[in-house]
């Protein structure tokens, strides 16, 4: 488990032989809270999505699906068990209501189809599209908010939906985590035997955006701010 002084944050687990000769590769998965697993794995089979993982039982943890969208984009879905004693924690691996170093803070979906992609989620998860910013050849970029809340106003925005580039083999949600200082997290990636596929671009907002991919494979993006 990875957390920092706020919590939890992520996980990390070895690919065995036999994921990998299934077609396993190092990468990095969310996970979506719901209320039942099991009806939300089968709305996505009903929907064109395939059940890669049938709902199961992690003791202390709680149920979970692995699944993939329509698109072919994986992501797990969970009913998560609160810790003994504190039956109401919530969850900040995905910071949504403030800045916070080390957890994510941004949900962006790579797709061969948006329309359908938004609509499909939409219909499952209750996210809906507010706003979009025009990206020229590489088409919108379309903002995601999670529904209303029960006065009738939006929540907080989670992520965007966008679509796939032709260099890229699938649809795939790439997740950013924050950093104190995007250069030094740059100069740290490629430190430590990693490599920069997009340096730092300024984001709307005033924060900087990278991609980079780990040791082992795994692409992954940060966001933060520049001290110099």
């Amino acid at each position: 488990m990875i957390a920092t002084k706020n919590g939890p944050v992520a996980g990390l687990m070895p690919l065995t032989a036999e994921m990998q000769t299934g077609g396993a590769r190092p990468g990095w998965l969310g996970y979506v809270a719901v209320d039942d697993v099991d009806a939300a794995a089968k709305t996505f089979a009903d929907g064109g999505g395939t059940i890669l993982r049938q709902p199961w039982d992690t003791p202390g943890v709680g149920r979970m699906a692995f699944i993939v969208d329509p698109q072919g984009a994986p992501l797990y879905i969970i009913n998560a068990t609160p810790p003994a004693g504190n039956p109401d924690m919530e969850s900040l691996s995905f910071s949504y209501d403030k800045p916070r170093v080390g957890h994510c803070a941004w949900n962006e979906l790579a797709t061969s189809d948006p329309e359908a992609a938004l609509h499909f989620y939409g219909q499952r998860f209750g996210w809906v599209k507010d706003g979009e910013m025009d990206m020229g050849p590489m088409g919108k970029y379309e903002f995601l908010r999670y529904g209303r809340n029960p006065a009738g106003s939006l929540y907080g925005m989670i992520g965007a939906v966008m679509p796939k580039m032709p260099q890229m083999p699938v649809s795939i949600w790439t997740y950013y985590f924050r950093v104190p200082d995007i250069d030094t997290a740059a100069a740290a990636i490629a430190a430590n035997g990693g490599s920069v596929v997009l340096e730092p671009i300024e984001i709307p907002g005033g924060d900087f955006s990278m991609v980079g991919v780990d040791p082992q494979g795994a692409a992954f993006a940060l966001v933060g701010n520049r001290s110099k």
